[in-house]
């Protein structure tokens, strides 16, 4: 059970009850999307569906928000959070990119996180201890059109404590809600049925020009390698490199 942690810090917004819920089903999307950036930029907290698994994201620019981030999720200082970006273009200005762009744009958007090399575009206070951070544009177009509303990039990780599965539903992490600004519901984000539908996004490291080093095999791992090993010409990262 989860005892609060983001409570020891500053408070969040938040609705309260059924209100923190809000459905995405007909044409609720564009307020959904408009309440989402409102909540966010006042620091919330705001659980979103992605074309994994559900996850939590908060400004990656606010400090405050990514501390608050990392309290719910009772993550270790050293683990790092991923952002989320509204579109390819946008990788160039939060990261240096030694790939092609062809290949970024193989990628992406898809359940793929890609890391790389930061730039000082990106909030020094969002995972400090490394150089690198990793990038998702997933394909789904909420929270793609969320992150472009911003402005600037998300905070992401998966809605669940850490070392826990992760979720498919919103009601798989119903014990977090009481600790977040809101809930985007967007039914169902895989196939429960699918031995893969819980892996989360395949990571992949390409910080080192021409080489690869999977961090994560995740969902889509084989498309992931067709890309960067048969169509690019990528090695694998071995001990030792």
């Amino acid at each position: 059970m989860l005892t609060g942690p983001v409570a020891r810090g500053r408070p969040l917004p938040s609705c309260a009850g059924a209100e923190r819920r809000v459905c995405l089903a007909g044409a609720a999307g564009q307020a959904a999307r408009a309440r989402a950036a409102a909540v966010l930029r006042e620091g919330g907290l705001v659980a979103v569906p992605t074309d994994t698994v559900y996850g939590v994201a908060c400004l990656a620019q606010n400090s405050a928000a990514v501390e608050a981030l990392y309290r719910l999720k009772g993550r270790p200082a050293g683990k790092p959070l991923a952002i989320c970006l509204g579109d390819v273009e946008q990788v160039h200005r939060y990261c240096r990119v030694p790939v092609p762009e062809e290949l970024l744009r193989d990628l992406l958007p898809g359940p793929v996180t890609l890391v790389l090399p930061r730039s000082d575009a990106l909030n020094a206070d969002l995972n400090p201890f490394t150089p690198l951070v990793g990038v998702r544009v997933p394909n789904h177009h909420f929270v793609r059109e969320l992150a472009k509303a911003c402005d600037g990039p998300l905070a992401l990780t998966s809605a669940n404590v850490s070392d826990r599965a992760s979720s498919l539903t919103v009601t798989e992490f119903q014990e977090l809600w009481p600790h977040l600004s809101l809930v985007i519901d967007g039914g169902p984000t895989g196939d429960d049925f699918s031995p893969e539908c819980r892996l989360g996004s395949t990571v992949v490291d390409l910080s080192i020009s021409g080489k690869y080093k999977v961090i994560r095999p995740g969902c889509a791992l084989t498309q992931t390698l067709e890309v960067l090993a048969s169509k690019y010409g990528l090695r694998a990262e071995v001990s030792g490199d």
